[in-house]
């Protein structure tokens, strides 16, 4: 049995979620104005009594790891790693953006490409871009928005920017072929799923070395590429 817990504290909006033999079978989603700290192990420990499973059955647990929020992926890879010392079990690490590109792939049967975007600071975003099978396009990168946004990319395709950086996207970007949906959050359910491959594959992480993933420096998005 694999039996994998996963946490996501990328925004104010965390979650967990758990996963057996590669299905979903429970998750528990939070909004927070302060800090992650205060709920996530209460969190853990409901869904864990709920699904009915003790901390000693987890067989891994995976952690999105980033972009975001630089005190909310601190606590969650700390709790992440704490887990995995007290278990004595891998970590897996996965980017929130391709979690959330997951989340509408995995539900939408939309030919266009995924924007995922995470806000940063005042025109600033966290951004990658996929197309609906998954392929990364563009990789995760801090990005300056403006005017000229994806132009290379919006000519010829269908993007839908989310995440609650897309707002920021919406006032400069402006093509037809340009979606926004600002209230899609990172979820752990995807974080859950995407670890299975690498639980099966043992892509696991250096649990003592293991950091987020901080991106600091931005470009503009027509740098983007």
């Amino acid at each position: 049995m694999s039996l994998i817990l996963a946490l996501d504290t990328s925004t104010s909006s965390g979650s967990v979620a758990l996963v057996k033999d590669g299905k979903l079978i429970a998750s528990h989603i939070y909004s927070i104005d302060k800090s992650h700290s205060s709920l996530l192990h209460v969190m853990i420990e409901q869904m864990m009594a709920n699904a009915s499973f003790a901390m000693s059955e987890l067989k891994g647990i995976a952690v999105a790891e980033g972009p975001g929020s630089y005190t909310g992926l601190r606590i969650g890879v700390s709790a992440a790693k704490g887990l995995c010392l007290a278990l004595d079990i891998p970590l897996m690490a996965i980017n929130t953006l391709e979690a959330m590109a997951y989340q509408l792939a995995r539900r939408s049967s939309d030919n266009c490409m995924y924007c995922p975007m995470i806000d940063a600071r005042r025109m600033e975003v966290y951004a990658a871009l996929y197309l609906h099978d998954m392929k990364e396009v563009k990789p995760t990168a801090p990005v300056l928005l403006e005017e000229y946004a994806y132009e290379d990319v919006l000519p010829t395709s269908k993007i839908l920017f989310f995440g609650d950086g897309s707002q920021k996207a919406s006032e400069v970007v402006k093509h037809e072929n340009a979606y926004f949906a600002s209230d899609i959050v990172p979820s752990a359910e995807e974080v859950a799923l995407l670890a299975v491959k690498k639980f099966e594959n043992k892509n696991f992480e250096n649990v003592v070395a293991f950091e987020p993933f901080y991106l600091k420096e931005f470009r503009t998005a027509s740098s983007f590429k």
